[in-house]
């Protein structure tokens, strides 16, 4: 991989030095010369930031790059910090806005369409390697909007063989097998309830018309219900990307971390402060099911800035039903704080999240909100008893506790975004470096 091995020299786009980039694969394989540059970093701490899902290689560079800047002047004396940027297969739709982040190759104020932009076509082929067939007819599809069941139902098809599902539709469907109800349940009412969510965030307020469209007006009650089948190809993706984001953290990221702690001389490595954007934070906290349960703890701190999974991952019993999180006290495997960054201003995890969850879950229906479905980055760690709930200027004035799992409001910042995202990618703000300097304490 280009840069893997550039740690000493820095990489273009990079103002911060040391910089090293740790490489996965889709089953969370590490580049092999990716690693042996993390590790050949002559550091007293490593800041490890792994990227969200909506992204591509160069936009998650320059996140980097713009997140890392403050840090040099925030860093305590003594502090030698290495830079690490982890690389995963994701994906981008370019519709999404990032504040002060484009997509490469989008069209100058390209907004939200119904239609697949040529980035975003090429970065689904890339996504879906070897299903051109199926992807230049869902392009064909969204392009032309037929106002027809029938093309709906090819649509509902050709989305479950993308996503590798199987199972007949049917009306509300019982999930079976572990396939999610958004690809078996009767495709126009998934449609139907992916467009209203649209119309929640915005998205669908004042979206300029698509014209070309087979005998469509834009206010047609077909033409609407396209806006709900793009959705179902973005949440199919999605689904896709969960499951790989917790591969990589725990098969990939943790072991390669584990492995840097048992390697380093004298037994002792440098202090890793893990940092996790959206699906990106799933990846860092999944890494810590590969972390030893005793003796020493590599990983100082873990700060999630607008996660993208379930507010309930870390609790010992689910408040409803039997069981636990998947990540059930793990946060005793960090020496210090898990601390989860959340704000109300964040749609895609307050409005898609909830919603894209139960409908991979649950047969009862589509409408209202419930609790079991909700983000960490929504409203922050839930049901574990003690964890600490903080403002995010209550934090940075009064400090973090020393261990355990911390939620901080971070709304004053995390505030800016269009439809239908919101603020999920407003992340790079000096106030959120300084909390990571405070979770790790290792700031000024």
């Amino acid at each position: 991989m280009a840069g893997a091995g550039m740690a000493g020299a820095g990489v273009a786009g990079m103002g911060v030095r040391p910089y090293a980039e740790l490489v996965f694969d889709a089953d969370g394989d590490v580049d092999p010369a990716s690693r042996d540059a993390v590790a050949g970093l002559d550091v007293t701490d490593l800041l490890v930031f792994a990227h969200g899902w909506n992204s591509s290689r160069a936009t998650s560079t320059r996140l980097y790059d713009r997140f890392f800047a403050p840090f040099p002047g925030l860093l305590g004396p003594g502090v030698r910090p290495g830079y690490v940027g982890v690389f995963w297969p994701s994906t981008a739709f370019s519709d999404e806005p990032a504040p002060d982040f484009e997509h490469q190759g989008a069209a100058a104020g390209a907004g939200y369409a119904i239609r697949l932009d040529p980035p975003t076509r090429r970065a689904l082929g890339e996504f879906w390697p070897g299903r051109d067939a199926e992807l230049d007819r869902v392009a064909e599809l969204l392009d032309e909007q037929p106002e027809s069941t029938a093309a709906f139902v090819e649509f509902g098809a050709l989305i479950r063989e993308l996503s590798g599902t199987d199972g007949a539709p049917g009306q509300n469907a019982a999930v079976s097998g572990g396939v999610p109800l958004m690809f078996t349940a009767d495709v126009l009412e998934v449609c139907r309830a992916f467009t209203d969510a649209l119309a929640e965030t915005g998205a669908l307020d004042g979206a300029p018309p698509e014209p070309g469209a087979r005998g469509l007006s834009p206010g047609s009650a077909a033409h609407s219900l396209w806006n709900g089948a793009k959705e179902l190809l973005r949440q199919a993706a999605y689904y896709r990307m969960k499951k790989r984001a917790g591969a990589v953290g725990e098969h990939g990221l943790g072991p390669v971390l584990a492995g840097l702690a048992r390697t380093a001389g004298g037994g002792t490595g440098p202090r890793v402060h893990l940092i996790g954007h959206s699906f990106g934070a799933r990846v860092v906290a999944f890494a810590l099911r590969a972390m030893p349960a005793g003796g020493p703890r590599p990983v100082r701190s873990v700060t999630l800035l607008q996660g993208a999974f379930s507010h309930y991952a870390f609790a010992a019993r689910l408040p409803f039903g039997r069981g636990a999180g998947d990540l059930r006290g793990l946060q005793a495997r960090v020496d210090g704080p898990v601390v989860a960054c959340h704000s109300d201003f964040d749609t895609a995890l307050k409005v898609f999240y909830p919603l894209a969850s139960r409908l991979a879950g649950d047969a009862t229906g589509f409408a209202g909100f419930d609790s079991r479905w909700g983000a960490l980055g929504h409203d922050g760690i839930q049901e574990v008893p003690g964890a600490a709930r903080l403002t995010l200027e209550a934090a940075l004035r009064g400090g973090l506790p020393a261990a355990g799992c911390v939620s901080v409001d971070a709304a004053s910042v995390v505030r800016r975004g269009g439809a239908p995202s919101g603020a999920h990618s407003d992340v790079c703000h000096e106030e959120l470096a300084r909390l990571v300097t405070l979770a790790g304490r290792v700031g000024r």
